[in-house]
């Protein structure tokens, strides 16, 4: 019986456009639609039931590592219709479940509105390339596009390093392997520190999580390898100084040196839903790793990246707020959903006010004039 609901609730998930599904006690199944929680119309689920639902798809191996650490994230495909990045958990003593949708079709640049200088910073053939943000930004999805970008146009070796992985590639132009930590390789170091012995030209490492895998890959991207990695931060500037201050104060010098000449690229988004209601769009902060911001970095001056940034448009650099900005001013995002989202929300809030209040004299004025062509006539 739980595989039939499991399947039906993965079904629902794809054919209602959602992006996850919940389950936990408590409460019916849930899906996020748009970025909203909706519930399904089906019965509130009991311990039985996630246990069930939890048992009918997570591998023995799973189910053991839950046993002992009390949580446990793997993937799978379901059909050909596409593939789930499980995470489960217990809370209150009973097992609860997060299921996110990877899509099968992976986009273009264009289709997410990636800047045009990403493609040309895919065939650098060597640095480091960051994509940030928070949980549930598509910070996997714009990789995926890279890696993509690059296993169609370049005939280069890819080694993804990825817990679990979630965008399947084939081989197209480039050779790719894919390593999942866990299953092919015990964790990020490890696999960081044999991948230099397999000839890549290409390293993606799922994420930074520390020192260890951060050392690793800037060392990868100094020894003549692009790679790819994402961290949870908001920003730029806000990037650097999260790496700077995973080591220890004596290594800090050292390690700002290293990443001022090998960080090419930061790319932080977030997600918003769209105005309308039905879609998602996302906002970008973008820095490209210009001499000038390979000074500031060097010389702990990262406080003055966002200035910098400014100053780089004609490379497609921007600022998050500049960007939202540009949504909300096109009617694509909501006020709410910019100030939201902004790193600095008092000055989008006064812009916005000035904006309303400028089309309302605007549209004082026309009504006047309006008024002596109806008296003309």
């Amino acid at each position: 019986m739980a595989t039939v609901n499991m399947d039906r609730l993965l079904q629902a998930c794809i054919t209602q456009g959602g992006s996850d599904i919940h389950l936990t006690v408590g409460r019916p199944p849930v899906i996020r639609i748009h970025g909203s929680l909706r519930s399904l119309e089906t019965k509130v689920l009991d311990p039985d039931d996630t246990t069930a639902l939890m048992k009918s798809i997570t591998p023995e191996r799973n189910q053991q590592e839950l046993q002992e650490e009390g949580g446990t994230d793997y993937g799978f495909a379901f059909g050909d219709q596409g593939r789930f990045r499980v995470a489960i958990f217990r809370q209150k003593g009973n097992i609860a479940l997060v299921l996110r949708l990877i899509p099968n079709k992976i986009m273009t640049f264009d289709e997410i509105g990636l800047p045009k200088i990403c493609a040309a910073l895919c065939r650098r053939p060597r640095g480091l390339f960051l994509v940030t943000g928070p949980t549930g930004s598509g910070k996997t999805t714009t990789l995926a596009t890279m890696v993509n970008y690059i296993n169609e146009n370049l005939d280069h070796h890819i080694v993804t390093i990825e817990d679990p992985i979630e965008y399947y590639h084939n081989h197209k132009k480039s050779v790719i392997n894919q390593r999942e930590v866990g299953i092919d390789v015990p964790s990020f170091a490890e696999a960081l520190r044999r991948v230099l012995r397999q000839d890549p030209d290409v390293i993606l490492v799922g994420e930074l999580r520390d020192l260890e895998t951060i050392e690793a890959a800037i060392r990868a991207a100094e020894t003549g390898h692009l790679v790819f990695s994402t961290v949870h931060t908001t920003s730029a500037a806000g990037t650097i100084t999260r790496l700077i201050d995973v080591f220890p104060p004596n290594q800090q010098e050292q390690i700002r040196t290293q990443l001022s000449t090998n960080l090419i690229a930061v790319l932080s988004q977030a997600l918003c839903p769209l105005a309308t209601g039905r879609g998602r769009v996302a906002a970008y902060e973008f820095m490209v790793v210009t001499p000038a911001i390979s000074n500031l970095i060097r010389e702990n001056k990262t406080y003055r990246i966002d200035s910098s940034i400014q100053t780089g448009k004609k490379l497609g650099m921007q600022l998050l707020d500049d960007h939202l900005w540009k949504l909300f001013d096109q009617g694509k995002i909501s006020l709410q959903e910019m100030l939201d989202k902004a790193r600095q929300p008092g000055s989008l809030h006064d812009k916005a006010r000035k904006k309303d209040e400028a089309s309302r004299q605007r549209k004082g004025k026309g009504a006047d004039d309006g008024d002596v062509q109806v008296l003309r006539t």
